[in-house]
């Protein structure tokens, strides 16, 4: 069955209010929506969290890919991860993605592949993760970055990560995806 005939029989739900309930910009702000379903039920309390979209980066160089160690708060622990960040209002993701490899890594490259851009929370959020793969990486000078955490880079090779994974090192979702898709499925 294709996507077309499965979307002709199944209708989007309908936002008949918003209502602002806490407003924490640029970071998050938690919204109470009002719903239609398509059978005509409705919901008088469904929260949205509006968030910022990120870029993950899968930075390539010499059959290695560049990892950052850190403390993460969400998982409460030290544990991998890519170069990532948020984007900026405005601001196109592969824009975003070599900024953030910049700053993060101190790392460029002119050859760069999308590899897709995913919903965060399917039921709670429309921020997304762009996922990129930028090939054939340098070294260039390192602008400050802004980020809270400390961290230390290391250049891992596949079977490193899918190790890293496989232990729960890579502890957050949109880094395992990321590496999934722009690690372990470039390596076969």
């Amino acid at each position: 069955m294709s996507f077309t005939n499965v979307s002709v029989r199944l209708s989007p739900w309908r936002v008949l209010s918003r209502q602002l309930v806490l407003d924490c910009q640029p970071w998050l702000a938690l919204w109470r929506e009002k719903i239609r379903l398509p059978d005509g039920r409705e919901i008088d309390d469904y929260y949205q969290i509006e968030q910022r979209d990120y870029v993950l980066i899968a930075a390539w160089q010499n059959g290695k890919v560049f990892g950052l160690w850190r403390y993460k708060h969400g998982p409460r622990g030290i544990n991998l991860g890519l170069p990532a960040g948020y984007r900026e209002p405005g601001e196109d993701p592969l824009k975003a993605a070599q900024r953030e490899l910049r700053e993060e890594a101190g790392l460029e490259s002119t050859h760069w592949q999308p590899v897709g851009s995913y919903c965060v929370d399917g039921n709670r959020s429309q921020a997304r993760a762009h996922i990129f793969v930028a090939h054939d990486c340098r070294s260039t000078e390192a602008r400050d970055s802004d980020d809270l955490e400390e961290h230390v880079g290391d250049w891992l090779t596949p079977h490193e990560w899918a190790e890293y994974l496989a232990s729960n090192s890579v502890a957050t979702l949109g880094a395992a995806v990321a590496v999934h898709a722009g690690i372990l499925a470039f390596s076969k």
